[in-house]
C-alpha cells in the first residue's frame, strides 16, 4: 500500500508541475493578447492611413511621371505636396512604433509566445522601413522642384530622380495584412482562448 501511495503522490506531483509549466505560458498569452487587443484599433487606423497615404503618393507620383514636374506655380505645389506626403508617412511610421513599443514592453520568456511578438515586431518594422524610405524620397524631391524654378531652360518634362525610385516603389506596394488579427487568432488557437482572455 505504501508503494501505491508513493506512486500516487509522485504522479500527482508531476501533474501539478505540467499544469504550472503551462500556465505561465497561457498567462503569457493572455497578457500579450490584451495588450494587443487594446491596440488593435490604433493599428487598423494605422492601416487604413497607411492605404490613404499609398493612394495619395501613387496617383500624384504618376502624374508627375507621365507629364512632369510642370513649370511655375506646379512645381511649388509639387514641392508642398511631397512636403506633406511625407509628414504623412511619418505619422504612419509613428503609429506603428508606438504598437511596436508594447509589444517590446512584453516580458515574454515562453517560446510561442515570444514567436508571435517578434513576428509582428518584423512586420511592423518592415512597414516603417518602407515608410520610411518613402519619405526620404519624399524629403529630397521637395526642395528639387523648387530648383527647377531656377533653371532658366527648364520645360517642365522632367522630374526629380526620388519621384522616379517612389513611383516604382508604389508600384511594388503590396497592402499589407492585419498582423494583430492574425497574431490573435494564432494565440486564440493555440491556447483556447477566451473572449474574456483577449
Amino acid at each position: 500500500m505504501r508503494i501505491s501511495n508513493s506512486w500516487f503522490y509522485l504522479l500527482m506531483g508531476a501533474a501539478v508541475c505540467l499544469a504550472g509549466c503551462g500556465k505561465q505560458e497561457h498567462n503569457e498569452a493572455v497578457q500579450l493578447a490584451k495588450s494587443l487587443t487594446a491596440k488593435k484599433a490604433d493599428y487598423a487606423k494605422s492601416l487604413a492611413i497607411e492605404k490613404d497615404f499609398i493612394l495619395s503618393a501613387r496617383a500624384w507620383s504618376d502624374g508627375i511621371v507621365a507629364k512632369g514636374a510642370g513649370r511655375g506655380a506646379e512645381l511649388d505645389q509639387n514641392a508642398t505636396v511631397a512636403t506633406e506626403i511625407a509628414k504623412s508617412a511619418v505619422a504612419v511610421s509613428a503609429q506603428y512604433g508606438q504598437v511596436r513599443q508594447v509589444l517590446d514592453d512584453q516580458p515574454l520568456k515562453e517560446e510561442f509566445p515570444r514567436d508571435v511578438r517578434n513576428t509582428l515586431i518584423t512586420e511592423l518594422t518592415k512597414r516603417q522601413r518602407l515608410l520610411q524610405d518613402m519619405r526620404a524620397l519624399l524629403d529630397q524631391a521637395s526642395p528639387q522642384f523648387l530648383e527647377y524654378k531656377k533653371i532658366k531652360t527648364y520645360v517642365g518634362d522632367t522630374y526629380p530622380d526620388g519621384i522616379g525610385k517612389l513611383n516604382a516603389m508604389l508600384g511594388n506596394y503590396q497592402e499589407p495584412e492585419d498582423a494583430i488579427a492574425t497574431a490573435l487568432g494564432a494565440l486564440k488557437a493555440k491556447y483556447s482562448l477566451s473572449d474574456s482572455e483577449m
